[in-house]
């Protein structure tokens, strides 16, 4: 081979080593980029989209609220205030479809994300109330009022709850006592009353109901007509107890139902 032919190829090899070096020095530049600009995207990390479940909640649908705003809730990217939202919104829906204990369990969670709120206070003692846990939700009616003391329905619950309990107390404190003191009985009857909490009950009761519609008559006429009714529905019980065929309880069930009637109660 000639110096010449010698001198292209030593050039050539030269030049494809160039070539070679650049393609890779070009390779590690483009993957760099690319890395740089993977790790520069805008993060997926995001915050929880609170819009499907308050949309829900607008429209009132209660299964589409309890899916949308139990996503969300379960979402750890939700802000605490979408999340308390969610909870209200989806415990209110859990109430509406009669989920009572669900709804609760929303409300005590708002309640401990927010102790503040005196509407869930509250809404909780009103399910309370519809369970009959009157303890529970006598205590929540008192924080709602506590925390506002403007809470007008937190306040009439309050106090209706409040006189419902005076009530109880005050049936419990008589609850098998007839209207009459035993000690004194004589007859057969009254003595059958007072062995017999129910039969005690009735018979007080019809005592309560007599009085009551005797005072609210429209004029002394009709009082002394239905004092008379009583006086001798009284003469006939008297008279028939222990007879076949007779039963007290029956009969002073309808009496109370016959009194009650008098002024549309």
């Amino acid at each position: 081979m000639s110096a010449i032919g010698m001198r292209r190829g030593s050039a050539n090899r030269a030049l494809n080593l160039a070539l070679t070096l650049l393609c890779v020095c070009l390779s590690g530049t483009l993957t760099s980029g690319v890395a740089r600009a993977t790790s520069s995207e805008p993060g997926k990390d995001v915050q929880a989209d609170a819009g499907p479940c308050m949309a829900a909640a607008a429209a009132a649908d209660d299964d589409k609220t309890i899916e949308a705003c139990g996503a969300l809730i379960d979402n750890e990217k939700a802000t605490r205030p979408d999340r308390i939202k969610a909870l209200l919104a989806r415990a209110a829906a859990f109430d509406r479809k009669q989920m009572i204990d669900r709804a609760i369990a929303d409300y005590d969670t708002v309640l401990r994300l927010d102790p503040s709120l005196a509407d869930a206070h509250n809404a909780r003692g009103e399910l309370w109330r519809r369970k009959g846990d009157r303890p529970k939700a006598i205590m929540d009616f008192g924080a709602a009022v506590k925390l506002n003391p403007d809470h007008a329905a937190a306040k009439a619950n309050y106090k209706s709850l409040s006189l419902e309990l005076e009530r109880i107390g005050a049936m419990m404190a008589v609850a098998g006592k007839p209207s009459f003191d035993c000690r004194k009985a004589r007859r057969p009857v009254e003595k059958a009353i007072c062995a017999n909490p129910a039969l005690a009950d009735l018979d007080r009761e019809l005592g309560a109901s007599t009085f009551r519609v005797v005072r609210e008559a429209k004029d002394p006429h009709q009082a002394r007509e239905l004092q008379r009714d009583q006086d001798q529905f009284i003469v006939r019980r008297n008279a028939e107890f222990g007879k076949p065929g007779y039963d007290l309880q029956k009969a002073m069930r309808e009496r109370l139902q016959r009194i009650n009637g008098v002024d549309g109660y």
